[in-house]
């Protein structure tokens, strides 16, 4: 297990690419995801009337927390699974930036490990801090 963290098992150049792999992956996952929430949602709510809105109505708990999301999403609940779509959107940058972390940790490089701690910070703070109304 320890050679897979050595500097010479890894290239800079393996890294880029595995980012550039996590990267397409997240993205075609949750278009995937989004496109099958979509058509279901079309297929049990298509001919629905419009909904009224002058009228602000906010979701529940299954529609706002990840929890409700991934347990909606498991029985194939549309909404969900469109959620779930935008989870997974959201979570791949993230992903890249903890996988740039992990490059520059291998390349000893501090200054862009500082730099790259301060985003993610950045980016958890902002995810879990909300405002919750």
């Amino acid at each position: 297990m320890k050679k897979y963290f050595s500097e010479h098992y890894w290239a800079d150049q393996d890294i880029q690419l595995l980012v550039g792999k996590i990267l397409r992956m997240g993205v075609t996952i949750a278009s995937i995801t989004v496109l099958a929430g979509g058509i279901m949602y079309l297929i049990n709510h298509g001919g629905e009337a419009l909904p009224d809105y002058r009228h602000f109505v906010g979701e529940g708990k299954s529609n706002t927390t990840l929890s409700g999301i991934v347990s909606g999403a498991f029985h194939l609940q549309a909404a969900q699974l469109i959620q779930l779509g935008v989870v997974f959107l959201v979570a791949t940058p993230v992903f890249r930036v903890f996988f740039s972390l992990i490059g520059f940790t291998m390349e000893k490089d501090k200054l862009y490990i500082i730099i790259t701690l301060i985003v993610l910070g950045v980016i958890f703070f902002s995810i879990f801090s909300g405002v919750k109304g």
